[in-house]
């Protein structure tokens, strides 16, 4: 049996390897095997024993098990510290300068052992902006704290009365001496209650057409005039939040892009939500609930074995189930196009409002199917009424959350009127307010 690269062989003449010669070795592969020898060299330097042992036991759901949130965490400076977090990202911003191949190799390394990417909207919505419209110096100031989860980041574009109209947004900024300063309200804002930072879309010239009038803006969360409130889901959770904005500060130099064509900017963010949110590999939907199929395949052959029904011995089971899979390798195989583009040098384009309203319709009917395989367990359970949200399954909790995909993100019928005009090459609807100032248009 031979070794495989990057194992411990016994009389093996070679030296443990510090943090830093990990670094090195990991910056200076220039093949697929090198990259999996020194990733795998990483893992069993740096990856505590029982998270490895784990992962080769059982898998994800066996990580899980024995690592607690709060220990991944605490141990996660050392992720970013290689460079893994975004092997493709340049050196100076926190990555290794990799090509695609050789960060695909390292990512097939990286998932056997379950270490999912915090700071996902850092990382999927401040970043793509940054990276196509910002400044070096706010890509030095800003990239390598997302990709440590040294600074948290939040999206504060939807409003009260621009949700699914996000370009009548009512936000506004007005200039003052070498800042900005904002008014205004935001809703469903994910993760606000936890952010430092939010990228923020705010009326600079209400004179402008719609479009045209809005900027970019990097906003400190943690100062006066920032206010957010929480708004719990109906399994409980508290993931949403509307923030309140009363004369909060933002200096120019934490402005992305030109004054007046923030939408164009928001255009990258926006992508890159779409992408987050549409699943395999992207962070998103199959964060809620579990591992898309492989959570039903477990849960039904778990049933069956203690003889309950809708387990993995039903013929209808088991053939929901496949279909349910087919349809998340098409998922994964759409995602892998957008990845592939944007590795290209290509923007996120309409592309990915392909997988996004596929990947959140999908990822209803697979929690779903795992709440349906309850059975009557899955509609009445046990425990304190005062805590519904701690003694429901978590199958169910899965089912109610996901209900919120089609809409976060972008609804799937704006998703699709984008799929049908910048993809497909259908006109558009027609807008009778179409160049008219912003402040002549009617607002709901």
């Amino acid at each position: 049996m031979t070794d495989e690269p990057g194992s411990p062989r016994e009389g093996d003449s070679r030296k443990p390897l510090d943090e830093g010669s990990h670094k090195a070795a990991l910056a200076n592969c220039g093949t697929e095997d090198e990259a999996v020898r020194a990733v795998r060299d990483w893992i069993a330097a740096e990856v505590p024993a029982a998270w490895r042992e784990a992962a080769e036991r059982g898998g994800p759901s066996a990580v899980r098990a024995v690592r607690r949130p709060e220990r991944y965490w605490a141990w996660y400076p050392a992720f970013a510290r290689s460079g893994l977090v975004v092997p493709q990202w340049p050196a100076e911003y926190g990555g290794l300068g990799w090509p695609r191949a050789l960060a695909r190799a390292a990512e097939r390394e990286l998932a056997r052992h379950h270490l999912p990417r915090l700071n996902p909207l850092g990382l999927n919505l401040a970043a793509p902006a940054l990276f196509e419209h910002g400044t070096h110096e706010q890509r030095l100031r800003f990239l390598p704290k997302i990709v440590a989860n040294e600074e948290v980041w939040c999206q504060l574009f939807s409003e009260p009365g621009a949700g699914s109209d996000l370009a009548s947004l009512a936000t506004r900024a007005v200039r003052e001496g070498d800042g900005w300063r904002i008014t205004g309200q935001k809703v469903w804002t994910t993760w606000a209650h936890l952010a430092d930072f939010g990228v923020l879309l705010a009326r600079t010239d209400p004179d402008a057409p719609k479009r045209k009038g809005i900027t970019y803006f990097l906003l400190d969360m943690r100062q006066p005039g920032v206010e957010v409130r929480p708004l719990r889901h109906i399994g409980g959770e508290v993931d949403f939040n509307e923030v309140f904005l009363d004369g909060a500060v933002v200096p120019d130099s934490l402005r992305v892009g030109t004054v007046g064509e923030g939408w164009r900017v928001a255009r990258a963010t926006l992508s890159g939500e779409r992408q987050m949110v549409s699943g395999t590999g992207s962070g998103g939907v199959d964060r809620i609930g579990g591992s898309g199929t492989r959570r039903l395949v477990r849960l039904a052959r778990e049933r069956a074995e203690q003889g309950l029904p809708h387990g993995w011995d039903d013929p209808g089971t088991r053939h929901r189930i496949v279909r349910l899979w087919c349809e998340e390798q098409i998922r994964g195989w759409t995602n892998d196009r957008v990845r592939a583009g944007l590795t290209a040098g290509l923007s996120p384009g309409p592309e990915s409002s392909i997988g996004k309203v596929h990947g959140s319709e999908l990822n209803q009917r697979i929690q779903e199917a795992a709440a349906r395989m309850l059975g009557l367990a899955g509609t009445a359970w046990e425990g304190d009424p005062a805590d519904y949200a701690g003694a429901m399954p978590a199958e169910v909790r899965g089912m109610l959350r996901s209900r919120a995909n089609t809409i976060e993100g972008g609804t799937s019928e704006v998703n699709r009127n984008i799929l049908a005009e910048r993809v497909l090459g259908l006109p558009k609807e027609p807008d009778p307010w179409e160049g008219r100032p912003w402040r002549d248009v009617p607002r709901g």
